[in-house]
């Protein structure tokens, strides 16, 4: 897999999605601080970005949500279906357990609340680029909610008790050291857990491992 470095020659591209133009100028003002991100664009709502995206690859969309026209959930529904390149970003102050699993669902690489402290913003943005899955602490009960206790069977594609464990992890938005730390193995074993889980359920990604396992485990209605 291919892995792009972004550095002072060659920072990573943003746009900033939200509707208020104080939040995009100091989401922007914070991020012109770093030497490896840039903003090259900013929209006022979905459909902006839509119209901006068509025309402009970026390396990261930072989304809001409750926006008029098209709200940050469609705007990212719309992205994939489009297969517009990028990554994308949700930074909202909606907690709703529905918003988060429907972001997951359809392929959110992040999802920060605004209360996120703003050197934690700069850090989650840098693990989003390196394709780590992000998602705000606060949010984790939400996802363990949605996830019922695993069973052995045909739909778990042979995972094993242990890969079962840190597939929920995952979907939890851990990284692998803290996975390591709860389970009290070595961070590069759990590289290899992760390995195997991506390779039997033919998965490329943490970020897809986690939508598979949120939509797999949900609990019945």
């Amino acid at each position: 897999m291919s892995i792009t470095v972004y550095t002072s020659v060659n920072p990573a591209r943003l746009l900033l999605v939200d509707d208020h133009p104080m939040i995009r100028r100091g989401l922007s003002d914070l991020l012109s601080l770093e030497n490896d991100v840039k903003v090259v664009g900013e929209a006022n709502n979905g459909q902006e970005a839509i119209d901006y995206l068509q025309h402009n690859s970026v390396d990261l969309v930072v989304l809001d949500n409750n926006m008029p026209i098209m709200n940050g959930i469609e705007t990212l529904k719309k992205i994939r279906e489009l297969e517009i390149e990028g990554k994308v970003l949700l930074f909202t102050v909606s907690d709703s357990g529905k918003d988060v699993q429907d972001a997951l669902e359809y392929g959110v690489d992040g999802y920060l609340l605004k209360d996120n402290e703003p050197e934690d913003i700069i850090k989650d943005i840098r693990k989003i680029l390196r394709d780590e899955l992000v998602i705000s602490p606060s949010l984790a009960p939400i996802l363990a909610q949605a996830m019922r206790k695993p069973t052995k069977n045909e739909s778990n594609y042979d995972l094993t008790d242990r890969e079962l464990q840190v597939l929920q992890m995952i979907a939890e938005g851990l990284s692998n050291k803290m996975i390591g730390n709860k389970l009290g193995i070595a961070e590069s074993t759990v590289k290899v857990h992760v390995k195997h889980i991506l390779n039997k359920i033919g998965l490329r990604s943490r970020v897809e491992a986690a939508v598979w396992a949120v939509s797999e485990f949900k609990q019945p209605k």
